[in-house]
């Protein structure tokens, strides 16, 4: 089975639409799944307070049809997590963010969006991870990237890697300024990085 990964749209409507263009042609037929990081909460982290937000357009971005091009599960990503922790509405919205799931399980891995992670350094990088399965595909970065048993893969455009390993690493990059995706392909055990 073929499944696009995608995430890190940071409510790009224009970034989405030129992937989902890239998809239809390249992989129609692929089951689309995102990596969290869908939308972009306006309020930083640092300014996070106990104060709620009545309305979720006080507090992100959501261009008009952005959400419509949505039609995908995804894992939640610290945005949304931002999202949900700073407001209390009922808005359908807010609830369909609450119930998105923390992973998502594939046929012989999961999709995270990596945030629960250790990051940190400089430059700011992956500095540890709590991974109990042999493949994962994540986000967070921005940065496309494969590390197969700790061992950081030079990615090149619209090649299949193949990913046997015991400990296989798959940041899928971002849509938002970059329009990086991943073409996963389960009964090849391979995954194409793609760029729109």
């Amino acid at each position: 089975m073929r499944y696009v990964l995608l995430g890190d749209i940071h409510s790009s409507k224009e970034d989405l639409e030129k992937v989902l263009d890239h998809i239809e042609a390249v992989a129609p037929e692929a089951t689309v799944v995102g990596t969290g990081d869908l939308y972009e909460c306006i309020i930083s982290k640092k300014d996070i307070t106990d104060f709620k937000f009545k309305n979720l357009e006080q507090v992100m971005l959501n261009p008009q049809g952005f959400t419509e091009l949505l039609n995908f599960p995804s894992v939640r990503g610290n945005q949304e997590e931002r999202i949900i922790y700073i407001t209390e509405t009922s808005e359908a919205l807010r609830e369909s963010l609450n119930s998105m799931p923390d992973v998502i399980e594939l046929e012989k891995g999961r999709v995270i969006h990596g945030h629960q992670w250790k990051w940190g350094g400089n430059p700011w990088s992956l500095l540890e991870t709590d991974v109990d399965s042999p493949l994962v595909f994540y986000g967070h970065s921005h940065n496309s990237m494969l590390s197969i048993d700790g061992v950081n893969k030079k990615i090149h455009f619209g090649i299949p890697y193949n990913l046997t390993g015991e400990n296989v690493l798959v940041n899928v990059g971002s849509v938002v300024d970059n329009r990086e995706w991943v073409i996963y392909d389960s009964d090849e055990n391979t995954v194409a990085f793609m760029k729109a």
